[in-house]
């Protein structure tokens, strides 16, 4: 008898990288503007690191960061992973409070990223809210990569955003940058109140057949997200802490290396506290 053998296929790691800087202006509808940030530099700064790595790399900057783009880059990465594969996602934009229209979140409201093309204020027959990315989406996506990666696989998740914020000049000679607005996204007027959680890890239940997911986020719910300056750049926080731990160790499925992230975000800043989500503990 002959028989075949089929070599064993390798994992892949596979990034996508979100960043945006230059949000548009909408000089016709009031208050519908974002602020512009320093996300893509984020980007720039984590891409070099994962490739080093050996990770697969796709970017979407500035005004390729467009919602459809988005949703995109999420269908064509889901079509190409496998099983055992290591996935990394990363999110350097503004972020946003969003009226909850299911009656699924206990306080009235969902998060989201906001894509280059969404508006900050509803306004019905201009905008009306398609163009944010809701947890409830995201929270799909990452199920459905767990699931494609399976028990050998790893999906690490890193939010260098914020709901709970507005860019200004305060006392500091340099200026501030905060990714967010204390402003919801309401189609019924409601007004934002955060609430208070003081909680920095959570745990996400593991599922028979899924792989281990580990998400990060720059800070707590209540919380603003400020860009930090290193030498006469700006970066995300979250994002400049990661590449550092990452640049002198390899992306594993474990919490050390998340943890390590977290002490240099503990000992630099005063005005926000890191937080994870993690199926690891």
């Amino acid at each position: 008898l002959l028989f075949t053998v089929m070599p064993m296929r390798s994992a892949t790691k596979r990034a996508l990288l979100i960043g945006i800087s230059d949000y548009p202006v909408y000089k016709k509808v009031a208050d519908a503007s974002w602020g512009n940030i320093h996300g893509s530099n984020d980007v720039l700064l984590v891409r070099n690191t994962l490739r080093t790595q050996g990770f697969v790399v796709t970017s979407l900057l500035n005004s390729n960061a467009t919602a459809a783009n988005i949703r995109k880059a999420f269908q064509k990465l889901l079509s190409e992973v496998r099983t055992g594969d290591v996935v990394y996602l990363h999110f350097s934009c503004h972020g946003q409070p969003f009226e909850d229209m299911n009656g699924d979140e206990e306080d009235g409201w969902d998060e989201t990223i906001v894509p280059y093309d969404a508006m900050m204020t509803h306004k019905r027959g201009v905008y009306e809210g398609a163009n944010h990315v809701l947890d409830d989406e995201l929270h799909v996506y990452f199920d459905n990569l767990r699931k494609a990666v399976g028990v050998s696989g790893f999906v690490c998740v890193v939010i260098d955003a914020c709901h709970a914020g507005s860019s200004y000049r305060g006392d500091e000679e340099e200026e501030i940058f905060c990714r967010g607005t204390k402003k919801g996204f309401s189609p019924n007027s409601k007004e934002f109140h955060p609430r208070i959680n003081a909680k920095g890890h959570f745990k996400i239940p593991k599922k028979q057949g899924y792989g281990d997911i580990v998400v990060m986020e720059a800070c707590r719910s209540y919380q603003s997200n400020y860009e930090i300056k290193k030498g006469n750049t700006y970066y995300g926080p979250l994002s400049y802490y990661t590449n550092k731990v990452l640049s002198a160790q390899p992306l594993k499925r474990d919490l050390r290396w998340v943890k390590e992230v977290e002490k240099y975000m503990a000992s630099n800043l005063i005005r926000q506290n890191m937080v994870y989500e993690s199926s690891l503990e």
